[in-house]
């Protein structure tokens, strides 16, 4: 089969809190074989279930701190009072092995990754079906206590009106739809012609042939 050389790219997700983001790139993780999944560093607690090293890599803030000090993140932030922060190194390596790299990430993420690399990034908001559908789904992970519920819902609004600011905005009112739209656009993104490198020579060596 034809395989023509192909610059990887950054796809950075942002919803608010309980949208669906995380559970969208988690399954692209398992049917693209050509994404890897950005592993964050964070200081906040880690979660029953979590994974060091594969959900997030859990640091002290100093740690942290020393990271950013050094300019070793991509893309860094305060949320809640913990620092969340995307690693230079793992990301670089990553694109030079040829993988797509998939980010779960807010909105000022976002803004540093596509300053950082406005060439390479393709942005996608996933919004709610409405505000109750998002607190009922908060409530039903029982992952926080109900003043966190409450945080995370007083920050949707204000995570809800950057969506303009991407690339394509999915509404997940059903999982399997929004993950074919996200699957779709991925698609379509990998032939845009800047991504493809390789089209020059092989052009060229076409054209020779007439």
């Amino acid at each position: 089969m034809l395989t023509i050389e192909r610059r990887p790219m950054l796809i950075a997700f942002s919803s608010p809190s309980g949208a669906g983001k995380t559970s969208i790139t988690r399954r692209l993780l398992g049917l693209d074989e050509q994404v890897r999944l950005s592993v964050s560093w964070t200081t906040r607690p880690i979660r029953p279930g979590e994974i060091d090293g594969q959900d997030y890599t859990f640091v002290d803030q100093a740690t942290f701190d020393a990271k950013v000090a050094a300019d070793g993140f991509l893309e860094h932030a305060g949320v809640f009072g913990k620092s969340y922060g995307t690693p230079r190194d793992y990301i670089e390596e990553a694109m030079a092995e040829g993988h797509d790299v998939l980010f779960d990430i807010d909105w000022k993420g976002m803004q540093q990754l596509r300053a950082r690399m406005p060439d390479d990034v393709v942005t996608i908001f996933i919004l709610p079906p409405s505000k109750s559908h998002l607190e009922e789904r908060l409530r039903r992970r029982a992952q926080d206590d109900e003043e966190t519920v409450a945080r995370r819902m007083a920050e949707a609004n204000d995570e809800i009106s950057h969506w303009a600011e991407y690339d394509y905005v999915i509404v997940n009112d059903f999982l399997e739809r929004a993950l074919q739209e996200a699957r779709e656009i991925i698609s379509a993104e990998r032939l845009r012609r800047h991504r493809q490198p390789g089209l020059v020579p092989f052009v060229q060596k076409m054209m020779a042939e007439f």
